[in-house]
C-alpha cells in the first residue's frame, strides 16, 4: 500500500528544518518573490539551497509555490526567477495562472507541475484538461466533499494524483480568491498581502440614514460574520485515505515552528497507526490534545461530510485560543550530565512547570528547578529573547525538541 503524503508548510528555513524533523514527507514554501502568503518569512535562495539539500538527504520532497496571478508587469521578472532557480534540484511547483503554467513549462520542460488550490479546480472535467497539459496533481478546491472527491478519483486516469487540506485556516472566499482586502486596504490577497478581513467585526447601514451603525449581533459580544472555524480532520483519517486523496495538506506558512512541530507530530502519529493496522485504527484523543496546545481556533471538518451551516462559524470572537506558551528549543545535549543548551523564545522561571516533546515520541512534564546562563552563573529567570541558557533536563532530550509551558 502506498502511504498518503503528508504535507506541512514552510514559511521560512527554520520552519522547513522543523517540518521535515517532525515527520513530513514533503514541505511547501516559497521564494521571496511570486508567492502568496508575502507575510511569510519566505526563503532566499540560499535558504532555499540549505533546505532542499536538508529535506531532500532526508527523503522530504520539496515544493515550491508560484502561485500569484500574474500581471503584466510580472512576467519578465517572473522569467528570470524561473531561469535563477531552474538547477536548485525543486521536486515540484505549485502554480494556479496558465500564463505562470506555461512560462514553467518553457524554461523547465521536465518540470513537475502541481496544480494550486487556487485555480479553483472542483470538476473532473477541469481535472482532465490540466491533466492533458500534463499535470499531474491537483491540490482540490477546498470546497469538494468525500463524495466529489471519490468521483473525481474514479473519474480521472490512475496517474493524476488529488492533494487537499486537511488542517488549518478556511477562506471565506471561494478556495482564496478574496478581492475583501485589496478593496478595503489596498492589499491584494492574489499577490499574497491578505489582511483577513472576514474576521473583523463588521455593522449595518442603512442608505437613508448615513452615520447610523446597527450592530449584527448574535450575543452582546457582536459577531464575526465571515469567520469560520479553523479545520480539522485528524479524526478521520481512515475516511481521507480511502477516498484515494494522494497527499495531507497543512496550512500555515505564516504559522510558528512550534505550530508546525505540533501538528505535523499528531497528524504523524495519527496516519502511521493507521498504516500499522489499518482494521483496528482508533482514533486517540492525546492527539487532538497536543493540536490544542497551539494558537487555534474551534475546529470544523469544512466541506467533506456535508456543506458548512452556521455552526461552522464562530460568531464570538476571531481570536486564537492559546493556551500554552512556547517556552525554549534545545540546541545541545549532553547525556553523560544530563543539561541541555536551550535556545529562549518566551520567559521561564525557576519552579515553572514545563512540558519537553519531540518528534516520533510521547512529552514529558518536569520543573524548572536550575538555569544557568552563557557565562555559567545561576539565574532565577530567562526574560530576554532568543537568551541561551543551560538547564538539567529529567529526561533525554536531542536537538531540535521544545518547551512549552501551560499559561
Amino acid at each position: 500500500m502506498k502511504k498518503i503524503e503528508l504535507l506541512a508548510p514552510a514559511g521560512d528555513l527554520e520552519k522547513l528544518k522543523t517540518a521535515v524533523d517532525y515527520g513530513a514527507d514533503a514541505v511547501y514554501f516559497g521564494g521571496e518573490a511570486f508567492s502568496l502568503r508575502a507575510g511569510a518569512g519566505n526563503l532566499s535562495l540560499d535558504e532555499m539551497k540549505e533546505g532542499l539539500t536538508y529535506a531532500q538527504e532526508r527523503g522530504v520532497r520539496c515544493y515550491l509555490t508560484v502561485n500569484i496571478f500574474a500581471h503584466n508587469e510580472d512576467i519578465v521578472p517572473l522569467r528570470e526567477y524561473l531561469e535563477t532557480i531552474k538547477d536548485l534540484g525543486i521536486d515540484a511547483y505549485l502554480v494556479s495562472d496558465p500564463g505562470v503554467f506555461s512560462l514553467i513549462k518553457e524554461v523547465m520542460p521536465e518540470a513537475e507541475i502541481h496544480l494550486s488550490t487556487q485555480a479553483n479546480m472542483t470538476n473532473y472535467q477541469t481535472a482532465m484538461f490540466w491533466y492533458g497539459l500534463g499535470v499531474r496533481r491537483i491540490v482540490l478546491a477546498r470546497e469538494l466533499s468525500f463524495s466529489e472527491i471519490r468521483e473525481l478519483k474514479a473519474r480521472c486516469p490512475e496517474d493524476l494524483e488529488f492533494e487537499a487540506f486537511v488542517h488549518g485556516a478556511m477562506c471565506i472566499s471561494y478556495s482564496g480568491r478574496c478581492l475583501l482586502s485589496n478593496f478595503m486596504i489596498g492589499r491584494d490577497a492574489n499577490h499574497g498581502e491578505c489582511a483577513h478581513p472576514c474576521r473583523w467585526k463588521y455593522a449595518l447601514m442603512e442608505e437613508q440614514r448615513p452615520g447610523q451603525y446597527y450592530p449584527i449581533e448574535e450575543d452582546e459580544r457582536g459577531t464575526y460574520i465571515l469567520n469560520s472555524k479553523d479545520l480539522c480532520m485528524i479524526r478521520y483519517i481512515p475516511e481521507l485515505i480511502s477516498s484515494g486523496l494522494a497527499s495531507l495538506k497543512i496550512e500555515g506558512r505564516m504559522k510558528s515552528a512550534f505550530y508546525v512541530a505540533h501538528v505535523i507530530s499528531a497528524y504523524r502519529k495519527a496516519i502511521d497507526a493507521y498504516y500499522e493496522d489499518p482494521e483496528g485504527w482508533e482514533f486517540k484523543e492525546e492527539w487532538m490534545e497536543e493540536l490544542k496546545k497551539v494558537s487555534h481556533r474551534q475546529f470544523t471538518t469544512g466541506f467533506y461530510f456535508d456543506k458548512p451551516t452556521d455552526k461552522d462559524q464562530n460568531y464570538e470572537t476571531s481570536q486564537y485560543t492559546r493556551d500554552y506558551v512556547y517556552t525554549g528549543i534545545v540546541r545541545e545535549y549532553d547525556p553523560s550530565t544530563g543539561y541541555a543548551v536551550i535556545e529562549q523564545r518566551n520567559k521561564m522561571v525557576l519552579g515553572d512547570e514545563i512540558e519537553v516533546f519531540g518528534p516520533f515520541t510521547d512529552f514529558f512534564v518536569q520543573k524548572v528547578e536550575e538555569m544557568y546562563n552563557e557565562a555559567g552563573e545561576p539565574i532565577d529567570s530567562c526574560p530576554h529573547p532568543q537568551e541561551i541558557i543551560r538547564m538539567k533536563m529529567a529526561g533525554e532530550v536531542k536537538p531540535g525538541w521544545m518547551l512549552r509551558r501551560h499559561k
